[in-house]
């Protein structure tokens, strides 16, 4: 039977053609383990120049193709810079309500844009909507100048979050995506900065809406409408962005989330967005029919406490900062699963965010996957005087 002869009519036609090319050993395998279960499969993203399919939880990879090639990512570009956006109001360094103001340099972007003109004054809030949904570059460039104070500062930001997040196939020269040389990512690393993205839980309230306003109360009141149609015609799709130039063809960056399962899935050079979208739903299709997360803990579950020797706290409580699942087949869920936590030997002063330890979870005797548990705090080391009272302590406890 010859794979190539399949033609998918529909999503109908799609189950058909997948059912049978499930049959056939040399169209499809699995391999599992050390969290990976990477399925190759005859159909899926066949125009894409690259794909891959990911579990948003445990980032496991669910399939993929060419991943790892370095390509022109487009407006996908824009996710790095909602995720510097997000982060820096996590951290208390920008606002919602904060107003940004537009540099002529912001209001002279062309492509995709909500039409800033240059001293024109918007919240936070409503240029996320612009970039968002809108594409805005110039909206994309006025949050980066806010942020950083020019956009190549900010440039040099995204750079360094890429290298933080182990992006090794991506070189951003811009906030936007607009066309530039050297300008780069991979399919692989657009689901890693997805990921990240959408552990700020508040972003799929700009990516998941389908249509708003700006400037609803002046004159000219703009209609925003979301470039991924998918957030209105597919079920549980909720972000996260689109791209297109005429080098890197139609890109898209997807996430859905059904039950207790949240997928991303990428895929770069499509020939045009039906395909682009059709097969961004296949790739869905796929791993909703065939996969489920299992649970570990719940963001905000405790997990354990780590020891710090000669810190000013002896003793730090882990808190699940985020959900920790695995992926596992249907009707192979939860057989066998446990796991501990693993923790290294730590001295004082540690910083928030220095590995402590990891979260390992077995499936038997085999390790399927490990989490890095980092501390959620800055803990100093103790002076002296702390430190003499408690080998003193120690000195009159013992027997």
């Amino acid at each position: 039977m010859n794979a190539s002869r399949f033609r998918v009519r529909g999503y109908r036609g799609f189950v058909i053609a997948l059912a049978a090319l499930l049959l056939l050993p040399s169209a499809a395998w699995a391999e599992e383990g050390k969290g990976q279960a990477s399925v190759p499969i005859a159909g899926l993203a066949a125009s894409a120049k690259s794909a891959i399919l990911m579990d948003a939880d445990s980032g496991t990879v669910v399939y993929e193709k060419n991943s790892n090639a370095k390509l022109p990512p487009a407006s996908i570009t824009k996710i790095m810079t909602m995720l510097l956006v997000m982060e820096a109001i996590d951290e208390g360094r920008l606002k919602l309500t904060d107003k940004v103001q537009t540099s002529e340099y912001a209001a002279s972007m062309g492509g995709s844009q909500i039409f800033l003109e240059p001293g024109e004054e918007m919240t936070v809030d409503d240029m996320l909507k612009g970039v968002a949904l809108a594409s805005g570059n110039d909206a994309s460039v006025a949050l980066a100048e806010k942020i950083a104070g020019s956009e190549q500062q900010f440039v040099a930001m995204m750079n360094d979050k890429a290298a933080q997040l182990g992006m090794k196939n991506t070189r951003f020269e811009n906030c936007n995506g607009l066309p530039a040389a050297g300008h780069v990512s991979s399919a692989h690393d657009i689901a890693i900065m997805s990921r990240e993205l959408l552990k700020y839980e508040g972003i799929t309230k700009y990516t998941g809406l389908y249509q708003d306003h700006l400037r609803k109360t002046s004159e000219k009141p703009f209609w925003l409408v979301n470039t991924n149609k998918l957030v209105r015609f597919y079920h549980g799709a909720d972000g996260l962005k689109t791209g297109y130039t005429n080098e890197a063809k139609f890109c898209l960056s997807a996430t859905a989330r059904r039950e207790n399962l949240r997928l991303i899935a990428v895929v770069m050079g499509e020939p045009n967005t039906k395909t682009r979208n059709a097969e961004v739903s296949h790739l869905f299709d796929y791993a909703f029919a065939q996969f489920t997360n299992v649970p570990i803990y719940k963001k905000g579950d405790a997990i354990g406490e780590f020891t710090i020797e000669k810190g000013a706290t002896k003793k730090v409580p882990l808190v699940a900062k985020h959900s920790y699942s695995i992926l596992l087949r249907k009707g192979d869920a939860g057989k066998g699963i446990r796991h501990e936590l693993v923790l290294n030997r730590v001295q004082a002063p540690v910083q928030a965010g220095d590995p402590v330890g990891k979260l390992v979870v077995y499936r038997n005797n085999e390790v399927i996957k490990e989490f890095p548990v980092e501390s959620p705090v800055t803990v100093n080391r103790a002076g002296w005087w702390m430190l003499f009272k408690r080998a003193t302590g120690k000195l009159f406890m013992a027997d």
